[in-house]
């Protein structure tokens, strides 16, 4: 009775002091992670009043800010072994309030994990325009910007139960890996469906569903041998999130003194960020402006923000079960902090691959960004970035299928250029190959709609050094104009992914014969490369274009594919002879494309526009 009654006085004092925290993040964390030091983030009004102690593990260090309502804790958990342990706030030596804190079990082998690699193929999808598998969360109370799928620029309802409704379709398509545009939390009022202006990085937007449905969707693609790819933002937040809105430290975001709200937009000139000639002014203007004026830039140089920041990537990589990340606008983050996240990241997972966006048209400035690049050597700067994506092969793609005739610079030439800088990267096979993302006009509105050109473009892709990605819908031959229709164009959404569409074209007698016979020449090519390891690591041979016809292989010591890209409108006979390095000593061949036995000691004529991958024997 008097044990009983001694809790309960303790309870009453302890409720009597209670101090109301609203946010301690990560909200929970793993045992036995490689890196044993976790900062735990606390918010609550002026809890930096507060002392800390904790039941189990070491403080290192707590940081308190100019901002009360904030304390990091930094403690070293090594050792301990996945339960819970006590956070106490304590006044005047007495507790105010307890948080319980849990340590999970981490799932065998999370550690080493396999990411993706150029035997895969990634689809890129952007969610709200996929499919809504559940029309109950379209438009969330708490949530500022509604559904309204007949404004382009305006959320449609796609959401992840849509897209595990679909992976039956991706499989049999050949995709095995899956890169959605973001899913966390944007709660900005309009243009929100994209989603790259997050408001809470530890929450999935509940339009698209809860985080549960996220762990799901990985859980169902790993079910089918298939991995998936987050897309994540380091550079901006989205100007609704609460830390923005009560900022741990001035310096916590890149606040112009001279700007409105501390906005100015970023020049977006990344070549500062390794021009020796460049002016400091331009360099902080490219690097600290922001991206856009709902996106406050973020300063990562910023210790306890770097921290977080890892953290949070890692709990993602943990809590779903991811194979890959791939990051916005990486070259516009402060390069030194962010070769420190990723390092991070890749010392946590020593086989992950993260691939970064570095939109630039140059080979040397791309190249720039990748892990141990030679060209970054020159200045010592090392971004640990496996995967840079390839946009000097975009930019070739999208003008040389409609050169019938090839010039000096001109045709396929332009790809065998392309190609011929690969000695600027220090790794070639870790490079993205795509011809269309979410944000370039769709590749089938570059080719014209043309079925014949768009069989070059994906022979090309699926056969070329490097990781490739498709964006959804182009397999069935989508269109789209970024320059002259917007962003709504080249976003549009599926056909089928809405109970209401008249057409469904995930499914075979749902499609229009076009549309099928883009699906099935994609799936073709797709599925062959599942399975032929020569295309996945094999080292390219290419020959200098003639007449616009295009010659490589990818060989190991003994076996060998070959690729041929007749890009003019003529038959051409295709010297075998002139090949010899790469044939050696095969005598036949299979082209998987037309299913045809060759014969190569007799002359061949390639149709105009038509592509062979031969299998040599």
């Amino acid at each position: 009775m008097k044990k009983s009654f001694l809790i309960l006085i303790i309870s009453l004092f302890i409720q009597g002091y209670s101090q109301e925290i609203t946010h301690i993040e990560p909200p929970f964390w793993w045992a036995n992670m490689h890196d044993t030091q976790l900062q735990i983030l606390c918010y609550g009004k002026n809890i930096a009043d507060y002392d800390v102690q904790v039941s189990k593990g070491k403080i290192l260090h707590i940081r308190k800010t100019e901002n009360p309502n904030y304390l990091f804790i930094l403690m070293d958990i090594k050792g301990l072994d996945a339960g819970t342990f006590d956070i106490l706030f304590l006044k005047n030596n007495k507790i105010s309030h307890k948080e319980v804190y849990r340590l999970k079990k981490r799932s065998k082998n999370a550690r080493y994990r396999k990411s993706f690699d150029a035997s895969d193929v990634i689809y890129l999808l952007m969610p709200d325009r996929f499919s809504n598998g559940n029309p109950n969360n379209d438009s969330q109370v708490q949530m500022v910007e509604k559904a309204n799928r007949q404004f382009d620029g305006g959320r449609h309802g796609g959401d992840i139960q849509g897209i595990i409704n679909h992976l039956d379709y991706l499989e049999d398509l050949g995709i095995t890996a899956l890169w959605s545009t973001p899913l966390l939390e944007d709660n900005e009022p309009i243009y929100s469906y994209h989603t790259y202006a997050q408001s809470n990085y530890y929450k999935i937007d509940p339009r698209y569903g809860k985080n549960e449905d996220y762990k799901h969707l990985a859980d169902a693609l790993h079910q089918r041998n298939m991995k998936l790819i987050m897309d994540y933002v380091t550079n901006h937040w989205g100007s609704k999130y609460w830390m923005i809105q009560d900022l741990p430290t001035k310096d916590w975001i890149h606040y112009w003194d001279n700007g409105e709200n501390g906005f100015q937009r970023s020049n977006y000139r990344m070549t500062t960020q390794f021009d020796p000639n460049a002016s400091d002014s331009d360099a902080k203007a490219c690097m600290d402006g922001w991206f856009d004026r709902s996106m406050p830039d973020m300063n990562l140089a910023n210790p306890l923000l770097l921290k977080y920041m890892t953290q949070n990537a890692i709990w993602w990589i943990e809590y779903a079960g991811l194979d890959g990340l791939r990051v916005d606008t990486y070259s516009y983050n402060d390069k030194k902090a962010i070769s420190v996240w990723t390092k991070a990241i890749m010392d946590e997972y020593p086989h992950f691959n993260i691939m970064g966006e570095v939109w630039m048209h140059n080979q040397a400035q791309i190249a720039y960004w990748q892990k141990d690049s030679p060209v970054g050597a020159i200045e010592s700067y090392n971004s640990y970035l496996p995967t840079v994506m390839d946009f000097t092969l975009h930019d070739a793609m999208i003008r040389m299928f409609n050169e019938d005739e090839m010039g000096w610079d001109k045709g396929m030439i332009r790809a065998y250029d392309n190609f011929s800088n690969d000695f600027l990267y220090a790794n070639p096979m870790n490079l993205l190959v795509f011809a269309g993302n979410h944000d370039t006009t769709r590749i089938n509105e570059y080719l014209q709609g043309s079925f014949e050109k768009y069989k070059l473009a994906l022979t090309l892709i699926l056969t070329t050094r490097g990781i490739p990605q498709l964006y959804y819908a182009d397999e069935i031959g989508m269109r789209g104009n970024k320059e002259k229709n917007g962003d709504g164009d080249l976003r549009k959404d599926f056909p089928g992914g809405w109970a209401s569409d008249k057409q469904n074209a995930f499914k075979k007698d749902g499609r229009s014969p076009l549309q099928n016979k883009y699906f099935n020449f994609s799936r073709k090519l797709l599925q062959w490369r599942k399975h032929q390891p020569l295309i996945h690591s094999g080292k390219l041979l290419q020959f200098v274009p003639v007449n616009n016809m295009y010659v490589y292989f990818r060989m190991n010591d003994t076996h060998a594919i070959m690729v041929i890209i007749n890009n003019s409108n003529k038959a051409q006979l295709v010297d075998w002879k002139r090949f010899k390095e790469g044939i050696r000593n095969a005598k036949t061949g299979k082209d998987i494309i037309s299913n045809k036995q060759i014969d190569l000691s007799k002359d061949y004529k390639l149709a105009g526009k038509t592509a062979m991958i031969i299998e040599l024997k």
